[in-house]
C-alpha cells in the first residue's frame, strides 16, 4: 500500500484576497484576518486529495485522517493500512479535506488547538510524516512553506509536491493547480506511467532586490518532484529590462481601448513600466486602480487595493502580465482580482493581456496558465486570446486553467 503525507499550512495565502501579499509573521496575520481574510488551504488540499481519490480509484486509501489535539505525535492505534496523512493545525482545516476526499488513515503530528502554526510545526510534521516511510509527502502553503519542508528534510531523499495555496509561489515544487497535484500524486505513486524524479528550485522572493523595483527570486535550494512538466509549474524568472519603445506602445494602446473609464493593473515589472509611460506611479507588487481619461495624465485612484477595493471601484478593465518563466495570468501573486471581481468586470472581454514580444517567446510556446480557485470561471476563461505586444500590435495566446 502505497503511503502519503499530508502537510497544511492553514494561514498561507490569508493575505491574498485582501491585497498583503502573503502572510509573514504575525502582525501581517493579525492585520489579514482583521480585513476579513478566510483561509483557502483548506479548500485547496481538498481538490488535491479528491483528484488524487478519484484517479487512484478508491473511496478510502493512500490518505489518511487529520485531526486536532495536543502538540506531538498522536496516540498510537489509529488505522494506517490505507496510508498516511498529517496536518500542522488543529481544527477543521485538515480533517474536513480528508474527510471530503474519502480518505482515511491516522495522523503523527497535530498543532495545539488555540494558536496559530509557526514554522517549528511544519518542520516537526515533516520529520514526522518522513519518519513513517511514506512514498510522496504532499504539503499545501506557499513558497515560505516550501523553504520550512526544504529545511526540515535536511537532505532526506523523501519526494514532495506542493499544493499552491500562498500567496506568490515563485518555486517550481508545486503543481499548477491543485487538482493537478492530485493527478501528478496519483500518477507517482502508481508507478506505471513512467513518471520520473527531478530536483525542483525552492524560490522564494528577494526583498533587497524588491526595493531597488525589481521582482526577482532567491535559490534557496532543491527537492526531488514528480516530473510531469504540464502539470507542475515552472520556477519563476527574474524581471528583465523592457524596451521604452515597446512598452510605450502598449500603454498607447490600453489607453486608447480604455477610453475614459477605469484601469485595474496587476502587479509585475511589465504592468507597472506600461503605467509610467501612461503616466502613473503605481506599485510594483500589489494591484492598483487607475482612472485614465483623454488627453490628461491618470489619476491613481487606489493602491495596493485587495479584492473588497476592486469590487467597490466598479466596472473597470483589468490588465495584466504573465508571469516570467512560469507564464501565470492569474492565481500567482494577484489573487486579490478574485473571480468576484474578474465576473464583475465582465471577464474575457475586460481582460487586457499585455506582454512584450520578448517575453512571450520566452515562454516556448508553453500557454498561459490560470488558478483563479473556480473551475468554471478558468474553464469560460480558457481558450486563445489577444495579447497586446505594441500599439495596435496584438498575438493571439492560449490560455488554459
Amino acid at each position: 500500500m502505497r503511503r502519503v503525507g499530508l502537510v497544511v499550512n492553514p494561514v498561507a495565502g490569508l493575505g491574498g484576497r485582501v491585497g498583503l501579499g502573503g502572510t509573514d509573521g504575525p502582525d501581517r496575520l493579525r492585520l489579514a484576518r482583521s480585513l476579513g481574510a478566510l483561509p483557502s488551504a483548506g479548500v485547496r488540499a481538498t481538490a488535491a486529495l479528491g483528484e488524487l481519490a478519484a484517479r487512484s480509484g478508491r473511496s478510502t486509501g493512500g490518505g489518511g485522517l487529520a485531526r486536532s489535539g495536543a502538540p506531538g505525535p498522536a496516540p498510537a492505534g489509529s488505522p494506517a493500512d490505507a496510508g498516511l496523512l498529517v496536518v500542522t493545525a488543529a481544527g477543521p482545516l485538515g480533517a474536513d479535506s480528508v474527510a471530503a476526499a474519502g480518505l482515511a488513515g491516522r495522523v503523527v503530528y497535530a498543532a495545539g488547538a488555540g494558536r496559530d502554526t509557526s514554522a517549528a510545526d511544519t518542520d516537526a510534521a515533516v520529520r514526522a510524516v518522513v519518519a513513517e516511510g511514506v512514498d510522496l509527502l504532499l504539503f499545501a502553503g506557499g513558497d515560505g512553506t516550501a523553504r520550512d519542508v526544504l529545511g526540515a528534510l535536511d537532505g532526506a531523499s523523501c519526494p514532495v509536491l506542493g499544493v499552491p495555496t500562498g500567496v506568490k509561489m515563485h518555486s517550481a515544487v508545486f503543481a499548477v493547480g491543485p487538482r493537478a497535484a492530485g493527478e501528478v500524486a496519483a500518477a507517482w505513486l502508481a508507478r506505471g506511467g513512467g513518471v520520473r524524479l527531478r530536483d525542483a528550485e525552492v524560490m522564494d522572493r528577494d526583498e533587497g532586490a524588491l526595493g531597488e523595483g525589481r521582482v526577482t527570486s532567491r535559490l534557496f535550494g532543491w527537492l526531488p518532484v514528480p516530473d510531469v512538466p504540464v502539470r507542475v509549474q515552472q520556477r519563476k524568472t527574474g524581471s528583465t529590462v523592457t524596451a521604452p519603445d515597446a512598452v510605450g506602445g502598449i500603454a498607447v494602446d490600453v489607453a486608447e481601448r480604455v477610453g475614459d473609464g477605469l484601469l485595474v493593473l496587476g502587479p509585475g515589472t511589465t504592468t507597472r513600466a506600461v503605467a509610467a509611460a501612461l503616466g502613473a506611479d503605481t506599485s510594483l507588487t500589489g494591484v492598483d486602480v487607475l482612472r485614465l481619461r483623454p488627453d490628461r495624465p491618470p489619476c491613481v485612484v487606489a493602491r495596493d487595493a485587495g479584492e473588497a477595493a476592486l469590487l467597490s471601484a466598479g466596472p473597470a478593465w483589468i490588465a495584466l502580465s504573465p508571469i516570467g518563466g512560469q507564464g501565470f495570468l492569474l492565481g500567482r501573486g494577484n489573487q486579490q482580482i478574485s473571480p468576484r471581481v474578474l465576473r464583475a468586470a465582465g471577464g474575457r472581454e475586460r481582460l487586457l493581456v499585455l506582454c512584450t514580444e520578448r517575453k512571450l517567446a520566452a515562454l516556448g510556446g508553453r500557454p498561459f496558465l490560470l488558478d483563479t480557485g473556480d473551475d468554471a470561471l478558468d474553464a469560460e476563461l480558457s481558450g486563445y486570446l489577444p495579447v497586446i505586444t505594441g500599439r495596435r500590435r496584438t498575438s493571439l495566446y492560449r490560455l488554459t486553467g
